[in-house]
């Protein structure tokens, strides 16, 4: 998201999927093919790439139990990939492994499924300096660049299933996870620029009644705290992490990259 080497990446896969069962049961939603320039891939291994693109080398996949097929996937093989050179395909494949080889990728567990904010607390150890956070049922178009204390934003008919955000004067007020009656139409899309402050912030989370614990809180924590949350808004989002959107999201998408 800025210059080559400045930024390390977070990508969140640790989540159950229980929204795409039976199929998340033994395939991990993040490894869900999508259409994507003319072929299918891993919906992790398009934000991979579209943050490679814009020059993150350090990647962090937070990743739990039954989620060990994204971390082979990440791992060349190259003996089916000559094997598949033998039969004259692959190029796809060597151009990913390429990227993976240039890359430092180290996969962090959550044993629990504890909420987004434990998740990204689990990547602490690995992150010095400001770090892009991304979860990995979301694909944009393009990933926008953007700058510290900054996340993305889009407008949704129905902002109750979402984080939803409050801005005055183009700052961010305060951000409310999943609200029964909510103030604004204005919903987090999982695309976020942080400081190593929301560590801190995540650290005094208190877990909400499903044991989770809210990168929203974690936000919300450090704007009591005097810190200036900016937002930017996309349009064109796709969400894939429920049987509906990920269905609306692939047809979208066909038209778009298929």
């Amino acid at each position: 998201m800025t210059s080559r080497g400045e930024v390390r990446a977070v990508i969140t896969a640790a989540g159950l999927g229980t929204r795409m069962l039976p199929a998340s049961k033994e395939i991990p939603k993040e490894m869900f093919p999508v259409p994507f320039k003319g072929e299918f891939k891993p919906i992790i291994q398009v934000i991979f790439e579209q943050l490679f693109e814009r020059g993150v080398r350090d990647f962090v996949i937070v990743v739990g139990r039954g989620k060990r097929v994204i971390e082979d996937h990440f791992t060349p093989d190259y003996d089916f990939l000559q094997y598949l050179e033998r039969k004259g395909r692959g190029s796809s494949l060597r151009e990913f492994y390429t990227k993976v080889e240039e890359s430092r990728i180290a996969f962090v567990n959550q044993p629990e499924p504890r909420g987004f904010g434990d998740a990204v607390l689990r990547a602490k150890p690995f992150i010095s300096g400001d770090f892009v956070v991304v979860g990995a049922d979301t694909l944009l178009d393009d990933v926008p660049i953007l700058s510290p204390h900054s996340f993305l934003v889009t407008r949704v008919e129905d902002p109750r299933p979402y984080g939803t955000v409050i801005l005055r004067d183009g700052k961010v007020v305060d951000v409310e996870e999943k609200p029964k009656v909510p103030k604004s139409n204005l919903v987090v899309v999982p695309y976020y620029y942080f400081s190593t402050r929301i560590f801190d912030a995540l650290e005094r989370v208190r877990p909400d009644s499903t044991g989770e614990v809210q990168l929203t809180e974690g936000i919300r924590i450090l704007l009591r705290e005097g810190v200036e949350f900016y937002v930017r808004e996309v349009n064109d989002v796709y969400d894939l992490g429920s049987t509906s959107n990920y269905a609306s999201s692939l047809q979208k998408l066909l038209v778009k990259w298929g």
